[in-house]
């Protein structure tokens, strides 16, 4: 059985999860079968409760704590988890899924391959819905925006990434659609001057609030929106497509 990077994961029944990405934790939650999930994991509210451990964060993973667990799955993400834990754990002799997205397709496509060949469950209801509501033909672009995703540096969304994949099938391009980094780093002069119709600035992984964030744009409107929406690729999917095509 090969993940989305073609590595080998053992076969077997799968009954204790950890998972280090919020996303799959929330895709995840319902099925009963998480024992442990990153600090980051803020969806379902109710973790604790579920009986569901910490195990610090995405980064910086208690590998330690993975391990006491005794699951019989990770699961991980190419860009949110290191190369180097998913190694340690695996030379530990623990199985590890990871996925690789980088477009919406790419993740319902992925959600169905961990539900169906990594766990041997059935698709959940939300992952036809959102096959259904953005797996379709992308609409004409109406608006350019920027999405800052830090401050000091402030870094944006780039090419090659799951939110501007996403906002392009909202009908919004990306105004850094282009270039060799997937979250460059510009100046702050060199953002408000991309003539974008708007700056959207998500709740995280930088809180931007109103009184953090649009006060630094001085040519380009801001809108504070749901970095979960943005940027979320679980349940959220069906949410943000209510949420956000407005």
């Amino acid at each position: 059985m090969l993940d989305d990077l073609g590595a080998d994961v053992p076969a077997g029944p799968r009954r204790r999860v950890v998972s280090l990405v919020p996303s799959l934790t929330e895709a995840l939650a319902p099925t009963g079968l998480l024992v442990g999930a990153t600090d980051w994991c803020t969806h379902p509210g109710d973790l604790e409760a579920r009986g569901v451990r910490r195990v610090r964060g995405t980064k910086n993973p208690d590998l330690a704590a993975v391990r006491a667990l005794e699951p019989d799955l990770v699961v991980a993400n190419k860009e949110e988890n290191r190369e180097l834990d998913v190694r340690r754990l695996r030379d530990a002799g623990v199985a590890v899924w990871v996925t690789d997205i980088e477009t919406v397709p790419q993740a319902v496509d992925a959600m169905a391959r961990l539900f169906g060949e990594a766990l041997g469950l059935d698709e959940p209801d939300w992952l036809g819905e959102a096959r259904t509501l953005w797996c379709g033909e992308t609409p004409p672009a109406d608006r350019r925006v920027v999405v800052p995703v830090w401050r000091d540096p402030w870094m944006v969304v780039g090419p090659r990434t799951f939110t501007s994949d996403l906002l392009r099938r909202l009908g919004a391009a990306n105004a850094v659609a282009d270039g060799p980094d997937r979250y460059p780093t510009l100046d702050l002069a060199a953002v408000d001057d991309l003539g974008a119709d708007a700056v959207l600035l998500p709740d995280e992984p930088y809180l931007f609030t109103a009184e953090d964030g649009p006060e630094a744009f001085t040519r380009t409107p801001t809108e504070l929106v749901s970095g979960r929406l943005l940027t979320w690729y679980g349940p959220s999917l069906v949410e943000a497509h209510r949420s956000l095509d407005r």
